[in-house]
């Protein structure tokens, strides 16, 4: 008898691999967002979706407040058409950021979440910045 995880076979190698390169397309991860901004090559323009009071509150460093309702078209249009988004919210329990990324790729735009959100971001140790943005 099979254990609980192995009741169901694991995908082919191949099947994994297209998989988990296609999930990645779609995210990036705290620990690389940091690493981006560490090392100075950010070549994606970091979105906190959350409302203007909490993003006041606590951000990440380097990331622009822009909640999802207010991403328009011509709002947008700010930034060449070519630019990669990272879009993140409070964490696991919120879907601001799968809302932002939804609202983006319906304008057309390349866009990832980054998984994990603020939570995330505290659990690697990293550092907030709280002051209010542009």
């Amino acid at each position: 008898m099979p254990s609980p995880v192995s009741d169901f076979p694991a995908a082919s190698p191949q099947d994994a691999a297209a998989h988990f390169s296609r999930k990645l397309a779609f995210e990036a991860d705290c620990w690389d967002v940091h690493a981006s901004f560490a090392s100075g090559k950010v070549d994606f323009v970091l979105f906190d979706v959350r409302s203007p009071t909490l993003f006041a509150q606590s951000h990440l460093p380097g990331a622009l407040n822009l909640p999802h309702g207010k991403m328009t078209a011509h709002r947008m249009s700010e930034w060449p058409a070519d630019t990669l988004f990272v879009v993140y919210c409070a964490g696991p329990h919120c879907n601001g950021a799968d809302k932002a990324a939804l609202r983006l790729s319906r304008l057309n735009i390349s866009v990832k979440v980054m998984i994990g959100g603020m939570t995330g971001w505290a659990d690697e140790g990293f550092a907030y910045e709280t002051a209010a943005a542009a």
